[in-house]
């Protein structure tokens, strides 16, 4: 019986395992034909699958009513397709394209860090990733790396000319990752010509291939070249940190400005082609699998036109008063929305144009007058008497001086028996709408004395001044220097003096001065939406940075004296008759050689909507810029952009 039972156990044992080993090659059987059918396919019959990159278009940038300013046209890239190459063939192919592409000047892709020409030298300062790539060590010379790039290549039996030439590409194609997943561009952005013969020839060159691909076009490339900022290819450094993003190494990023700020917005998704190839290598299908996304497109709050004039009057005035022999260097003008923060206009001169940036970089770069500058954001400059509307307030809301108090300019102010500094004029006894009307500095010595150094620092920093703005890009704080009370300093600072600030931060001064005291983040981003625009996915809504505690008294009060300013003080010259009320200030600020030139305002008075500053480099006097306002003013409010569609009918997300 024991032996019995032993017997069925071992029965039942070897049953359960002919079930189980049924079971298992019964699910492989399924899972082979059935869920996993094509990849078995392809392993039985030979087939292979590959995948390539297409190319997403850049998303594009826009003014606030939908205006182009960065937008993408077709162009040509002559390609190495890995799928198709015959690589016994390469180097005569390279050569035969790098031959006709010199004929027809036209450049191509060699990032080899050794120069063109014999005696072939290190172009590169530190060698040791690209010495790592080709297998050296990081003390290899030059001729090695030559040498080695001689055998790694199969050059052996080409001049060397001819070996430079290749091993040039070649390098390029192993350090850009070349591969039937990612394809290599040979020469970017051809004539049509270059296309149409290369071709042409596109079946005596296996592997090579004309794509047309999106490029960055810019409907005016003056236009604020220092804001929209301009697109480069990954450099060597970069590549680490933008291949995990998903990038190629052939792709376009942003350098500066907007186009850097927005780049993960700007930046499409690449689509994927998928080929099936045979098992000699030859493509038999080719599918898009994966539809490219192009990028998003960025509004930006400037208004086109505003930015167009603004850059115009700066370059037409600062041409004038040259001719008349000034020794003005450049200026800045900025224009902003006084209830939201958001930029209208930021203009520079001298400027340049993004697209002959790059032919022009060194003559650019060693220009004395740094047209690369953005003055407007990064430019800091004593701002003078525009400073003195701000101390009005100061000195009103600390109840150390009335509107209707009498102040007696007597020239020279004498409270310091050490410092004892004069006025321009002597203006006898001043109430504030005459002191600022005629922008008399001895009555602000007085105030700014009574304030003291300390409070006036307060104050200062409390309108924005001395502290950086939030805009998007990057911009300058300004330089608030250390004054001690009880000081003769006390009284520089007090007319503008010692201190150093942007047009920027004087736009956001002159903003929250006549808004309330509302310090709003300064913004150049409008919204995104949607690369067709029919899908708004982010609103930019203001950002309050602070808030000035203001009383009613004190903001009619300076309000009336800066309306003074234009009605018959220092800046009626060009503005008295202008048919919309405006509130302003001109400055004239110290510097060695020429004085600057500088003038703030807002408008209309009794609602404002704008505010505007604008600094001349040694433009000598604030009445010189008054031209520039009036003709942004004109712009502003005498613009019809009725025409432009700014509300379309979005579906906001999120």
């Amino acid at each position: 019986m024991p032996f019995k039972k032993k017997k069925q156990t071992s029965l039942t044992v070897i049953s359960l395992i002919l079930a189980a080993v049924m079971a298992f090659y019964s699910v492989a059987v399924l899972n082979m034909q059935v869920f996993n059918r094509e990849k078995y396919y392809s392993k039985v019959s030979g087939y292979t699958t590959r995948t390539a990159v297409i190319k997403a278009p850049r998303g594009e940038i826009l003014d606030r009513y939908g205006r182009e300013i960065a937008t993408n046209r077709n162009g040509y890239n002559i390609v190495f397709n890995k799928a198709y190459i015959d690589m016994l063939k390469i180097n005569d192919t390279i050569l035969t394209l790098t031959d006709y592409l010199s004929s027809a000047n036209t450049e191509w892709t060699d990032k080899l860090p050794l120069s063109k020409e014999f005696p072939y030298e290190f172009t590169e300062d530190n060698n040791e990733n690209f010495l790592k790539k080709i297998g050296l060590a990081r003390y290899a010379t030059k001729e090695n790396a030559f040498d080695r790039m001689v055998e790694l290549f199969s050059l052996e039996e080409y001049p060397d000319a001819d070996k430079r030439t290749v091993m040039g590409v070649r390098y390029s194609m192993l350090a850009a990752d070349f591969s039937v997943s990612n394809p290599f561009i040979l020469a970017e952005d051809v004539s049509f010509e270059v296309m149409a013969k290369i071709s042409e020839s596109g079946i005596y060159l296996d592997g090579v291939f004309v794509d047309t691909v999106p490029f960055r076009l810019y409907s005016d490339s003056t236009l604020s070249p220092n804001i929209v900022g301009s697109i480069g290819p990954i450099y060597a450094e970069e590549w680490d940190n933008y291949k995990d993003k998903g990038y190629s190494f052939s792709d376009k990023v942003g350098k500066s400005g907007i186009e850097a700020y927005a780049e993960e917005y700007l930046h499409g998704k690449d689509g994927i082609m998928t080929y099936t190839l045979d098992r000699e290598g030859k493509i038999v299908s080719s599918e898009v699998t994966q539809a490219p996304v192009p990028g998003k497109t960025v509004m930006l709050t400037l208004d086109k036109s505003i930015q167009t004039e603004s850059q115009a009057a700066l370059k037409d005035l600062i041409t004038e008063i040259k001719s008349l022999g000034s020794r003005v260097t450049g200026g800045a003008a900025v224009v902003m929305n006084v209830n939201s923060g958001e930029i209208l206009a930021a203009a520079n001169f001298p400027t340049y144009d993004l697209a002959t940036l790059s032919e022009n970089y060194n003559a650019i770069v060693s220009d004395p007058a740094n047209p690369l500058l953005n003055r407007a954001f990064q430019g800091i400059y004593p701002i003078g008497s525009t400073m003195k509307p701000l101390v009005s307030v100061a000195g009103l809301d600390t109840h150390l001086l009335t509107a209707d108090e009498t102040i007696v300019c007597q020239k020279t102010y004498r409270y310091f028996k050490d410092y004892t500094p004069s006025c321009m004029g002597t203006h006898g006894p001043l109430t504030l709408t005459k002191a600022l009307s005629k922008s008399c500095n001895y009555y602000f010595f007085e105030v700014g004395r009574r304030i003291g150094a300390s409070k006036l620092t307060e104050y200062f920093k409390s309108f924005g001044l001395g502290v950086k703005t939030g805009v998007e890009i990057d911009d300058s704080a300004g330089l608030l220097a250390d004054v001690e009370d009880g000081s003769g300093d006390t009284l520089q600072i007090a007319i503008g003096q010692k201190n150093a600030f942007t047009p920027l931060q004087l736009a956001v001064y002159t903003s929250t001065l006549v808004n309330g005291g509302i310090r709003y983040k300064a913004t150049l981003l409008s919204r995104i939406t949607s690369y067709n625009g029919d899908v708004v996915e982010f609103v930019n809504t203001p950002v309050v940075n602070g808030k000035v505690e203001i009383s009613e008294y004190a903001e009619n009060a300076v309000k009336k004296g800066m309306a003074s300013v234009i009605e018959e003080g220092t800046g009626s010259t060009v503005m008295h008759d202008y048919p919309i009320k405006v509130g302003g200030k001109t400055g004239t600020s110290q510097n060695s050689g020429d004085d600057h030139s500088l003038y703030i305002a807002f408008a209309p008075f009794d609602n404002p909507e704008i505010a505007i500053s604008i600094v001349l480099e040694h433009g000598h006097s604030g009445l010189a810029a008054g031209k520039i306002l009036k003709r942004i003013l004109d712009k502003h409010f005498f613009t019809d952009n009725s025409t432009v569609d700014n509300t379309p009918s979005y579906t906001v997300i999120g």
